[in-house]
């Protein structure tokens, strides 16, 4: 039986709190004061304190201060009324300090003193940095276990918010070499510092060059560099990159001594196989050499059984940040796994976020929104979309199911197009989301459609 002090002038509450520990099975002494406290502590073992922020003789920080100069370290919860102190409580809750605002509840002390364990994450971090225990992760483990192993040069694919960077990093931390792990976005370095920005440069070599500066594949030597959005590199500089992956030599811009470089290359794109082999966004030269060994890594909606270890994941780290202990409902954690999640563990991460700023202070649990979309997730599908003849071939009207009568033998596929979706759009009255849904296609393709028609109402 756990043996408790409750501190508070109020005698109201006092009453009714002294009643709640007695029925959670707690012996209870009262004190009024700060130093009616101090003398009971002096004779007088407790496995908790309940203390008021406020008291007739000073501050409950007063009593704490005083406990720990003693070299007690009883927990402690300080409880107060005013929510205006509620921040100030938050940054001293360490140590065994934990806070609650009144009024209080049952469940408020019973939550204090027996506190829920939270659930055991059963997947500890691989390599460091991934988490999830699903079939489609333990396959991508095996391969950047595989690949760790050797020098070959990885170039990883995926949606945008799957995590590129950090399988990056678990391929350098599993690893065997004794340089860094360096990163760079080619798609957020200006065209005219990409050259610099990869090879480095001479005092002078341009203006504003001030300073002799080593590039990424200088600094990566003998560890592992990270090009992100390598796609996104203008096509016209691509060949300098050629070069190095040739020769594994470098000359700096404005330079003209040849720099030996040896360091394992990372590439990532969000671009699928169809797209780098058909928009030209990439040499072809330069892809059989990056892409020595490429890796897909699955969107979330295929691993949707990682989305509570992930959760938890955040919400631990979170928590952490915050010094606070909120949760998450099996309500809203089944939501959240019932979610497609179109921008991956990153939108994911975004919604436990805001859901966390958001979290119930009384009852300690996170709050979600109604719904989880993006404005992105609006314009975006997963799916790929139909073509034009896979929308021709399809000429139904979706609310009867009969043949358009205006589709005629000779039409141009523009013209049985447009007439599918005036069909579609007059089925739902107008209704552009409900109709790109019976369409198969995204809402800013159909807007697209009709731009290209010249109407937007």
């Amino acid at each position: 039986m756990k043996t408790v002090l409750l501190v508070d002038d109020d005698d109201q509450f006092v009453q009714i709190a002294a009643r709640i520990l007695e029925h959670l099975g707690c012996l209870c002494d009262i004190s009024l004061s700060v130093e009616e406290a101090k003398a009971l502590l002096q004779h007088q073992h407790y496995d908790h304190l309940f203390i008021d922020f406020m008291l007739p003789d000073g501050s409950g920080l007063h009593l704490v201060d005083w406990l720990r100069k003693q070299g007690n370290q009883v927990p402690v919860t300080l409880i107060s009324g005013h929510p205006s102190v509620k921040t100030a409580l938050d940054k001293l809750c360490v140590d065994g300090i934990t806070h609650l605002l009144k009024p209080l509840v049952a469940e408020d002390f019973a939550s204090i003193l027996s506190p829920k364990k939270k659930p055991a994450i059963t997947s500890k971090l691989k390599f460091g940095c991934l988490i999830g225990n699903s079939p489609a992760m333990n396959q991508l483990y095996d391969l950047i276990a595989r690949v760790a192993k050797t020098n070959a040069n990885v170039m990883l694919q995926g949606e945008s918010g799957v995590g590129k960077e950090m399988v990056a990093q678990a391929i350098h931390n599993s690893s065997e070499v004794e340089g860094s792990y360096v990163g760079v976005n080619c798609g957020a370095i200006a065209k005219e510092l990409i050259g610099s920005e990869l090879f480095g440069h001479e005092k002078g070599a341009f203006t504003g060059a001030v300073a002799q500066k080593m590039g990424v594949f200088e600094q990566a030597n003998k560890g592992t560099l990270f090009l992100d959005e390598v796609t996104e590199m203008p096509i016209d500089l691509q060949p300098n990159l050629l070069r190095v992956l040739e020769t594994n030599s470098l000359t700096r811009v404005g330079g003209t001594s040849v720099i030996k470089t040896n360091c394992r290359i990372i590439s990532a794109t969000n671009r699928t196989m169809e797209e780098l082999a058909s928009q030209n966004v990439i040499r072809e030269d330069i892809y059989f050499r990056l892409a020595v060994f490429p890796i897909t890594i699955p969107p979330l909606r295929d691993r949707k059984e990682d989305i509570t270890l992930l959760v938890a994941f955040f919400l631990d780290k979170f928590n952490q940040q915050g010094n606070t202990r909120y949760e998450v409902s099996d309500q809203d954690l089944k939501k959240l796994s019932l979610y497609d999640w179109p921008g991956n563990v990153r939108e994911l991460k975004h919604c436990v976020h805001r859901a966390y700023i958001l979290a119930d202070q009384r009852t300690n649990k996170l709050v979600f929104d109604n719904a989880f979309s993006s404005p992105f997730s609006l314009y975006s599908s997963p799916r790929s979309e139909p073509s034009l003849n896979e929308l021709s071939n399809n000429i139904v009207s979706p609310s009867s199911g009969a043949t358009l009568h205006n589709v005629q033998a000779g039409k141009t596929i523009e013209e049985v197009e447009k007439a599918l979706i005036f069909e579609t759009l007059k089925s739902v009255d107008g209704n552009k989301t409900s109709a790109a849904k019976m369409l198969g296609i995204s809402t800013k393709t159909l807007y697209n459609r009709l731009t290209s028609y010249q109407i937007t109402e």
